[in-house]
């Protein structure tokens, strides 16, 4: 990243909108992944997904018009629906510095852990962003250290 560009991060949830069995979704997931880790890499983006309890949540951090141009993209997206930004700001530093794309799949204490975020939230923004965003991370460092967990990361070259 360039001096001049200013660090961003992004934090997204969305309606899952895949079709199929789980076998579609399964393939689809990984597909997206692929696309993402390629996408992002060249990009300079890093961050993490979450595909749980049919959504996703999603934190893209880097150059800002990097992570617009890609959000934008996702918003684009027939997979997608009911996209809402949770939180967008310019920050210090990185919270996923080696994942071009870490990803958390499902698991059942997890789905208790982001219930919340479909009944409670509607994906709407609000104060509790900050504890979606403590979620993310703490599942994407959990995750990368436990054989047990669906897990699935991109380094950073």
């Amino acid at each position: 990243m360039t001096e001049s560009a200013q660090l961003y991060r992004l934090l997204y949830v969305s309606e899952n909108r895949i079709e199929g069995g789980v076998a579609d979704v399964a393939a689809e997931i990984e597909r997206i992944l692929a696309s993402s880790r390629r996408n992002n890499d060249a990009f300079d983006i890093t961050g993490a997904l979450i595909f749980n309890c049919g959504f996703f949540a999603q934190v893209l951090e880097g150059p800002r018009d990097h992570v617009e141009r890609i959000f934008e993209a996702i918003r684009q997206d027939r997979r997608h629906g009911k996209i809402q930004v949770m939180s967008a700001a310019e920050v210090e530093s990185r919270q996923f510095p080696n994942w071009a794309m870490a990803y958390i799949g499902r698991s059942p204490s997890w789905e208790k852990a982001l219930g919340w975020i479909r009944t409670d939230t509607h994906f709407a923004p609000d104060e509790r962003c900050d504890r979606l965003f403590k979620i993310v991370m703490e599942m994407a460092y959990d995750a990368e250290l436990s054989p047990d967990r669906t897990f699935a990361a991109s380094g950073k070259s």
